[in-house]
């Protein structure tokens, strides 16, 4: 029965809103109740009459700047306000409702009618509840109206009052970054998330700060996401969410076994304050047990519609066969090496792309022209259903940039959806080496499918398989002789990150090619090797040449919180410039801050 009361109050509520827009005037409204109200409710009028004056009182009008027009509730002896002319204690004060009537009832409503201009002023003249903020935004949410849900959230979320918030604005504060994020809005959704560190309560504070640690692991800022997760663990210091954040941080950061280590630490800790569910409970177990394969659990069963194919596609990858011969030789004139697609290749290519549907963009390293994401499971069931297509290196080329571009980032995604198709690539390169001791050079026959496709799987492979990653960076560095993918300084990075100096600075004593494009990493990658290693004198000499390359370098290191600065629109960043010195930053600065008095030796010769 509460159900039907539900529906009928809900449904007057909506009557009642369109009766008193047209005037916006009490008498005209109680006649329409009269008239017409009591149909919501089998025809009880005294219920439509008692109702009537409550949901008039929390109505925003805008005639009044959208304030309400309340009405004083009678004693028993005075007239009835519902204007019956007979006793208060006579007429409304008899009827009991099932339940509690919504106070921001009539507000949420108006948010959810309201278009334009008129929505825009009410939402100015912050006379909305927040409670009716909070439903009115997550209602246009659920119902795919994302700019009205956002307009209004936002409202939510102005910082004018951060004590009206209702607790359960959290999901709201999620939704509201989630759609910044979802539309571009960088800027708005940094400013939210600072605006409620430094003043928001502490429910949101603590949402804020793990959000922000993820964003800057999206972004590979591996120094920024730790410094964080610290502010996390200040601001809520029991959250069972730390523990998953932390594994996550420690995954990305190459470390495993501490991750397994502080997950179980979490688990003995959770469990001894109790007030945990079964369901946590369990989580923070099997993340103590085996924190990657846990996360990538995770996100296949946070996939919803494609948690069934993407979980087809790790078993088919896990039972590729090996891969077959290419047709590769080397050039009698030039010496070089020539990967040629045969007319099967071409066939099992041309039967992918009927599912797949998208181009690789060849402007661009890893890329395509349109999102492969849109039909995901149609292309995940059809290649399950033929895998013969990955004999056909362009197919290969298509899956391994779709998984990098969605996975990538996620280092727990590696062992079962980037490692196999890897081997595959391996195989293919050692055929090459086989045919000849020439370069696979990008710009020649069919070889940029196969060189792409390296990049993206050292790319992909990164964080989550690091020695898989370097090994095939490694193996694409003998083979491309001109380096055409840019993989020293991945491969010093990683070199540095294993505390393998020696190599490291091996690495950075052979030529390259003078287009000064990576020569930011390189230079700095050398000055670090030499560093650790005490040599003191050449480091300084290293350095030197940083700061004759670029003049931001040493100062963004060192500062603790300095203005981001960002690339081209095309991802690019010019030699020298402060956006260079970002990205080193961002990719590097945590390989210095933890290196023993590097960071205070940089300071030295700012």
């Amino acid at each position: 029965m509460l159900a039907v009361w539900v529906d009928q109050l809900l449904g007057f509520a909506s009557g009642a809103l369109s009766a008193i827009r047209k005037q916006e005037h009490y008498p005209d409204f109680m006649t329409w109740v009269r008239a017409e109200g009591a149909d919501s409710f089998n025809g009880d009028v005294a219920t439509a009459q008692a109702l009537a004056p409550i949901l008039w009182s929390q109505t925003p009008l805008e005639r009044l700047n959208f304030a309400n027009e309340p009405l004083a509730t009678p004693g028993r002896n005075e007239p009835c306000w519902c204007d019956s002319g007979r006793k208060f204690k006579q007429c409304c004060y008899r009827v009991d409702f099932p339940t509690d009537i919504p106070e921001q009832m009539m507000w949420m409503l108006s948010l959810r009618e309201w278009k334009g201009a008129t929505l825009k002023a009410a939402l100015e003249s912050q006379q909305a509840p927040a409670q009716a903020l909070l439903e009115a935004g997550l209602i246009a949410a659920e119902s795919g109206q994302t700019g009205r849900s956002m307009q209004i959230l936002e409202s939510l979320f102005d910082g004018s009052d951060w004590s009206r918030l209702p607790e359960q604005a959290e999901p709201a504060f999620e939704i509201l970054l989630d759609i910044y994020q979802e539309r571009g809005f960088t800027r708005k959704r940094a400013d939210l998330l600072d605006d409620v560190m430094e003043r928001g309560p502490l429910f949101l504070r603590g949402v804020a700060l793990e959000r922000l640690c993820l964003m800057h692991l999206d972004n590979d800022d591996l120094d920024s996401a730790r410094a964080a997760f610290v502010k996390a663990q200040q601001a809520l210091p029991d959250s069972p969410t730390l523990a998953y954040i932390e594994a996550m941080l420690l995954l990305h950061e190459g470390h495993e076994e501490e991750a397994k280590e502080r997950a179980n630490f979490w688990y003995r800790r959770l469990v001894r304050q109790g007030d945990l569910d079964e369901e946590q409970l369990e989580f923070l177990a099997a993340l103590a047990e085996n924190p990657g394969a846990t996360l990538a659990d995770q996100l296949l069963s946070a996939e919803e519609d494609m948690a069934t194919p993407l979980v087809s596609l790790q078993a088919l990858l896990a039972a590729l066969p090996i891969a077959p011969k290419l047709t590769i030789e080397q050039d009698a004139d030039s010496g070089r090496l020539h990967y040629t697609t045969t007319a099967r290749e071409e066939t099992l290519f041309a039967a992918w792309h009927e599912q797949f549907q998208v181009m690789v963009d060849e402007e661009v390293a890893l890329g395509f022209r349109d999102d492969p994401w849109g039909n995901a499971i149609e292309w995940m069931s059809e290649l399950c259903a033929h895998p013969e297509w990955l004999d056909a290196p362009q197919v290969v080329q298509d899956v391994t940039l779709a998984l990098t571009s969605r996975f990538g980032s996620l280092p727990w995604m590696a062992p079962s959806l980037l490692e196999p198709l890897a081997l595959r690539l391996s195989r293919w390169l050692e055929q090459a080496r086989a045919a000849g001791d020439g370069s696979l050079c990008w710009d020649d026959a069919d070889n940029a499918m196969l060189l792409r496709t390296g990049l993206a799987l050292v790319v992909g492979m990164e964080r989550g398989a690091r020695q898989h990653s370097r090994e095939l960076a490694e193996e694409l560095l003998a083979i491309d002789q001109e380096d055409s993918l840019g993989l020293r300084e991945l491969v010093l990075d990683q070199l540095l990150r294993d505390d393998r100096n020696e190599e490291a600075l091996a690495l950075t004593d052979e030529p390259q090619k003078d287009d000064g494009s990576l020569e930011l990493g390189l230079l700095m990658g050398r000055t670090l090797a030499l560093y650790r290693l005490e040599k003191h004198d050449a480091a300084e000499a290293a350095l030197a040449d940083v700061v004759a390359h670029n003049r931001y370098a040493i100062e963004l290191l060192c500062a603790e919180n300095p203005r981001p600065s960002m690339p081209h629109a095309d991802g690019q960043v010019d030699p020298g410039s402060r956006a260079e010195a970002w990205q080193y930053r961002t990719l590097m600065r945590d390989q210095w801050r933890t290196t023993p008095g590097a960071l205070a030796w940089l300071a030295d010769h700012r």
